[in-house]
């Protein structure tokens, strides 16, 4: 049973999403505060966290990136807002969150989003294991490494890098791309794709691959390649 954790000062959403969500079969526990989210995130980490960002004591986005330092990297972040500013969403990616829902939301909405993630959190499909000169992608163990140091990856970047890796040399288009990571049922702005792009590339980098291992294709969607190129600067 999946374990979920509603961080919601509204009482009333709070009760109605944690009934809703028992009653399809997850295990719900809730905190109202960024102070008890906290200490309930990390004495028992949860699968999955329903982050809303308006919260009474903290800013949400600054909650969401103090989790995702302190989390185990496959837990799942998805953030709830009544924020409508598409850069406000952006910084809340950017700080660690894995989705984004804007209130008001549908709970069979949400429900496609929770299966979605928690089914991508198993193994990708695709090679056990992928070599590509310094950088070996290993599936089974959603473990990616850079010579012998390992790169820390959020899920939502492993799985993009084992999808396009598992077609390395090809186009990927965008639609496959959202379909495959996020999910078929995919409601917000393919943004969130650039995004969890731009942070994967930075993470290579910094953890010594080649900067241009990912090709953009305007229009299209990426390309890994089996030989890295010059850096694209392109999200």
């Amino acid at each position: 049973m999946a374990e979920l954790l509603v961080v919601e000062d509204d009482g009333e959403i709070a009760a109605e999403l944690v009934q809703a969500l028992t009653g399809h079969g997850y295990s719900v526990r809730h905190a109202s505060t960024a102070e008890d989210a906290m200490c309930q995130a990390v004495a028992r980490p949860a699968d999955l966290i329903l982050l809303d960002l308006g919260l009474p004591d903290a800013d949400g986005v600054t909650v969401c990136r103090q989790l995702r330092a302190r989390l185990p990297v496959e837990t799942v972040i998805v953030v709830l807002t009544a924020r409508t500013q598409e850069f406000e969403v952006i910084v809340a990616l950017d700080a660690g969150a894995d989705d984004y829902l804007t209130k008001p939301f549908r709970l069979t909405e949400l429900l496609a989003r929770l299966r979605a993630h928690l089914r991508r959190r198993a193994v990708v499909a695709g090679p056990a294991v992928m070599q590509f000169g310094a950088l070996r992608i290993d599936t089974h163990a959603r473990r990616a490494y850079v010579g012998q140091g390992e790169v820390h990856l959020r899920p939502k970047e492993f799985d993009l890098l084992a999808v396009l890796a598992a077609s390395a040399g090809t186009a990927v288009r965008r639609e496959r791309l959202m379909a495959e990571v996020w999910d078929d049922n995919w409601y917000g702005s393919t943004k969130t794709l650039d995004v969890h792009i731009s942070a994967l590339r930075r993470t290579l980098t910094d953890a010594g691959e080649d900067p241009g291992r990912i090709t953009t294709l305007r229009g299209t969607g990426y390309r890994f390649e089996t030989e890295a190129r010059p850096a694209n600067s392109s999200p």
